[in-house]
């Protein structure tokens, strides 16, 4: 269905490892230059993140030069290159001389994206710390966690689900990069343990810097990260952003803080889903609950038909979010019940758009959630990427 209606789009379609589809204008060709050199702890997931930007050049239409020699670090040099990627970087990995370079490099409009680690280098150089964002401070043990997403519309973060549910090594910060940077996700703290941020733990940011453009995520700490989709993903949209690939709105105004209203969790996440139909078994109802935004339930090519989530219990329900593939509802409610028998409707339109669609409801007791669809938007099915239910 999906690859119908790109095929007639003009528009390159990109395989981001394992088949998770991203589709995306091609880009003029340009360079990035790949720097891992670590004189601190030593990540054994650099091989596989340079191949991951590797894979991902060819596949986007730039192209990747790997590195450790901090002899690349010249003006002549670095003038080749759109962005510079620092991949798990850590202590001093620069002399004074290529530190100037590199400032040069960034004051005339270069790029630069930090990958994890890169905020465990260079702690005495003021224009790195400011480049970078935040230095780390510690991290607990890896573990699972709830990335929230703040900014949907930027290329690192568009594609992802509100609540990206992920294991990595999970960095603290000396410092809240949020006065300085344009924060585009925030680890949830209540969701994992060993945080020390509390409510506003940002994880992933940008900026203009100086002249430049800069990007960081904490995240990438295993190896297991360079072959999840979302993430291939997010690293992409990163580089393509500090290489001047696609425009972003990264200013330094600061994002707002988010309005965090306590215990309010997100519920769906791995539970039983029942759905009226499917259009084949690649697009089973398990996929709108399973964190990642390359897999979808589709459903067949009539009307009516449902998608419902399975709570467990009888929990109190207050938001629900839903993420439309290209084919989407254009009438359709979402419902509740704590039988799955007696229904109560929520939230109804007639006029659906697709894209994002975030229903906000006063708080009911529920331990099902149904969203029905009377009217499609198109020929296909219904088609949602995510159904994400939160409450208490």
């Amino acid at each position: 269905m999906r690859n119908l209606i790109a095929a007639v789009a003009a528009v390159l379609v990109v395989t981001i490892g394992f088949g998770a589809p991203v589709a995306m204008a091609a880009d003029p060709p340009y360079k990035v230059l790949v720097f891992s050199k670590t004189a601190g702890f030593r990540h054994d997931s650099i091989p596989a993140g340079v191949a991951a930007l590797r894979e991902l050049a060819v596949q986007g239409g730039f192209t990747v030069d790997a590195t450790e020699d901090a002899a690349a670090f010249t003006p002549a040099n670095l003038a080749g290159y759109r962005a510079v990627v620092f991949l798990m970087t850590t202590g001093d990995v620069l002399n004074a001389t290529q530190q100037t370079a590199f400032e040069s490099y960034i004051a005339a409009g270069g790029g630069y994206v930090g990958v994890h680690a890169a905020a465990d280098t260079e702690y005495d150089w003021a224009f790195y710390g400011g480049l970078v964002g935040a230095y780390f401070a510690s991290h607990p043990a890896i573990q699972r966690a709830t990335v929230r997403v703040e900014d949907q519309a930027h290329p690192s973060t568009a594609h992802l689900p509100a609540a990206w549910v992920r294991t990595d090594e999970l960095y603290n910060y000396r410092t809240n990069p949020r006065s300085t940077a344009h924060v585009l996700a925030t680890l949830d703290e209540s969701t994992y343990s060993g945080g020390s941020m509390g409510a506003d733990h940002p994880i992933a940011w940008c900026k203009p810097y100086q002249g430049g453009r800069a990007w960081y995520t904490g995240l990438g700490h295993t190896t297991e990260s360079y072959a999840e989709p979302n993430f291939r993903a997010h690293l992409l949209g990163g580089v393509r952003y500090a290489a001047g690939a696609v425009p972003a709105g990264c200013g330094t105004t600061p994002t707002p803080t988010p309005t965090v209203t306590p215990g309010v969790t997100l519920l769906s996440s791995g539970r039983p889903v029942t759905v009226s139909s499917t259009e084949n078994g690649a697009f089973g109802g398990g996929n709108v609950v399973d964190g990642n935004a390359g897999t979808r339930w589709s459903s067949a090519f009539s009307d009516p038909q449902w998608v419902s989530v399975d709570l467990g219990s009888v929990r109190q329900v207050s938001r629900v979010r839903l993420q439309w593939e290209a084919a989407y509802g254009k009438a359709y409610r979402v419902e509740t019940s704590v039988d799955g028998v007696s229904w109560s409707q929520v939230h109804s339109t007639v006029a659906g758009d697709g894209g994002a669609d975030d229903i906000a409801f006063p708080a009911v007791g529920a331990r099902h959630v149904r969203v029905y669809g009377t009217q499609r938007a198109t020929v296909w099915g219904y088609s949602l990427w995510e159904l994400e239910v939160y409450g208490r």
